[in-house]
Protein backbone atom coordinates (compact mmCIF):
# COMPACT_ATOMS: atom_id res chain seq x y z
CA UNK A 1 0.00 0.00 0.00
CA UNK A 2 1.17 3.55 -0.60
CA UNK A 3 1.61 4.32 3.08
CA UNK A 4 4.21 1.53 3.26
CA UNK A 5 6.40 3.25 0.70
CA UNK A 6 6.86 6.60 2.46
CA UNK A 7 10.19 5.89 4.08
CA UNK A 8 11.87 8.23 6.51
CA UNK A 9 15.56 8.89 5.96
CA UNK A 10 17.47 5.73 6.84
CA UNK A 11 14.30 3.66 7.31
CA UNK A 12 14.05 0.24 5.69
CA UNK A 13 10.87 -0.99 4.00
CA UNK A 14 10.49 -3.64 6.71
CA UNK A 15 10.75 -0.99 9.45
CA UNK A 16 8.10 1.12 7.72
CA UNK A 17 5.84 -1.91 7.34
CA UNK A 18 6.04 -2.59 11.09
CA UNK A 19 5.48 1.11 11.84
CA UNK A 20 2.33 1.19 9.68
CA UNK A 21 1.00 -2.02 11.22
CA UNK A 22 1.51 -0.63 14.73
CA UNK A 23 -0.22 2.65 13.84
CA UNK A 24 -3.24 0.82 12.42
CA UNK A 25 -3.43 -1.36 15.55
CA UNK A 26 -3.43 1.80 17.66
CA UNK A 27 -6.26 3.20 15.55
CA UNK A 28 -8.26 0.02 15.95
CA UNK A 29 -7.82 0.16 19.73
CA UNK A 30 -8.77 3.85 19.75
CA UNK A 31 -11.94 3.06 17.77
CA UNK A 32 -12.89 0.35 20.26
CA UNK A 33 -12.25 2.69 23.18
CA UNK A 34 -14.09 5.56 21.42
CA UNK A 35 -11.00 7.79 21.52
CA UNK A 36 -11.24 7.89 17.73
CA UNK A 37 -14.25 7.79 15.45
CA UNK A 38 -15.24 7.74 11.80
CA UNK A 39 -16.84 10.73 10.09
CA UNK A 40 -18.53 10.42 6.72
CA UNK A 41 -18.39 13.30 4.28
CA UNK A 42 -21.10 14.53 1.94
CA UNK A 43 -19.56 12.38 -0.83
CA UNK A 44 -19.64 9.24 1.33
CA UNK A 45 -15.88 9.16 1.94
CA UNK A 46 -14.53 8.71 5.45
CA UNK A 47 -12.01 10.25 7.78
CA UNK A 48 -10.86 9.34 11.26
CA UNK A 49 -11.02 11.85 14.08
CA UNK A 50 -9.65 11.65 17.58
CA UNK A 51 -6.38 10.75 19.13
CA UNK A 52 -4.13 8.07 17.62
CA UNK A 53 -0.48 8.26 16.69
CA UNK A 54 -0.70 8.15 12.88
CA UNK A 55 3.03 8.01 12.12
CA UNK A 56 2.27 9.24 8.61
CA UNK A 57 -0.51 6.72 7.92
CA UNK A 58 -3.39 8.29 6.01
CA UNK A 59 -7.05 7.63 6.65
CA UNK A 60 -7.58 5.71 3.40
CA UNK A 61 -4.63 3.44 4.03
CA UNK A 62 -5.78 2.74 7.59
CA UNK A 63 -9.34 2.13 6.39
CA UNK A 64 -8.21 -0.30 3.69
CA UNK A 65 -6.07 -2.26 6.12
CA UNK A 66 -8.80 -2.49 8.76
CA UNK A 67 -11.50 -3.30 6.20
CA UNK A 68 -9.44 -6.05 4.58
CA UNK A 69 -8.89 -7.57 8.03
CA UNK A 70 -12.64 -7.49 8.76
CA UNK A 71 -12.15 -5.24 11.79
CA UNK A 72 -15.13 -5.26 14.15
CA UNK A 73 -14.01 -1.90 15.57
CA UNK A 74 -14.10 -0.36 12.09
CA UNK A 75 -17.52 -1.82 11.24
CA UNK A 76 -18.93 -0.56 14.54
CA UNK A 77 -17.46 2.93 14.04
CA UNK A 78 -18.78 3.11 10.47
CA UNK A 79 -22.27 2.08 11.59
CA UNK A 80 -22.26 4.83 14.23
CA UNK A 81 -20.97 7.39 11.71
CA UNK A 82 -23.66 6.47 9.19
CA UNK A 83 -26.35 7.09 11.79
CA UNK A 84 -24.79 10.38 12.85
CA UNK A 85 -24.23 11.61 9.27
CA UNK A 86 -27.53 10.32 7.93
CA UNK A 87 -25.73 8.83 4.91
CA UNK A 88 -23.92 5.66 3.99
CA UNK A 89 -20.25 5.07 3.37
CA UNK A 90 -19.58 5.18 -0.38
CA UNK A 91 -16.99 2.63 -1.47
CA UNK A 92 -16.78 4.27 -4.91
CA UNK A 93 -15.76 7.59 -3.31
CA UNK A 94 -13.16 5.80 -1.22
CA UNK A 95 -11.89 3.92 -4.27
CA UNK A 96 -11.61 7.21 -6.14
CA UNK A 97 -9.35 8.54 -3.40
CA UNK A 98 -11.77 11.01 -1.81
CA UNK A 99 -10.43 11.95 1.60
CA UNK A 100 -9.99 14.72 4.13
CA UNK A 101 -6.79 16.22 5.49
CA UNK A 102 -8.55 17.99 8.33
CA UNK A 103 -10.56 15.26 10.03
CA UNK A 104 -13.65 15.73 7.92
CA UNK A 105 -14.03 19.50 7.73
CA UNK A 106 -13.20 19.56 3.99
CA UNK A 107 -13.04 16.81 1.36
CA UNK A 108 -11.10 16.26 -1.87
CA UNK A 109 -9.03 13.81 -3.87
CA UNK A 110 -5.59 15.44 -3.89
Amino acid sequence: MPCDTRLAKGQTPEQRKRQVEAAVKRLEAALLERRAKVVIGPNGALAFTGEWDREGVGDLCAYRRLASAGSFALRKAIAAAEVTAGRKLNEAAIGAGMHSHDHGRTWGSD
